[in-house]
């Protein structure tokens, strides 16, 4: 929930102030409402809180509708949603082994 009225300017953004601190052992981001993203065309940005942050969350929202909306005190902008972060240990190679995909990205396997 935002702790103050905010204006989403139309095809703009804003950071709508939360007043909520948390310690979390993980990252944790926060994932649209689809009611917001469907029926307002406001989608929530993504954002990782990390282990060591203490200070109050802001919500990230962008407007892709041609008028301003307006966030109202009390109002369910966002949800979190706490995942494990796995960190993999990064080895520099010479060659990758070759697959189907191969390097051409964006839908290059007919998917």
């Amino acid at each position: 929930m935002n702790a103050t009225e905010t204006k989403v300017p139309a095809r703009g953004k804003a950071l709508v102030p939360t007043d909520l601190s948390i310690a979390v052992p993980e990252g944790i981001y926060s994932s649209p409402r689809s009611g917001l993203t469907w029926k307002h065309c406001i989608d929530v940005g993504a954002g990782v809180v990390d282990a060591d942050y203490r200070g109050p969350v802001g919500v990230i929202l962008f407007n892709h509708s041609d008028v301003d909306f307006e966030v109202k005190i009390g109002d369910r902008i966002a949800q979190l949603i706490i995942e494990k972060i796995i960190v993999p240990e990064v080895e520099e190679v010479d060659d990758l082994d070759s697959t189907v995909g191969g390097s051409g990205g964006f839908g290059s396997t007919g998917a």
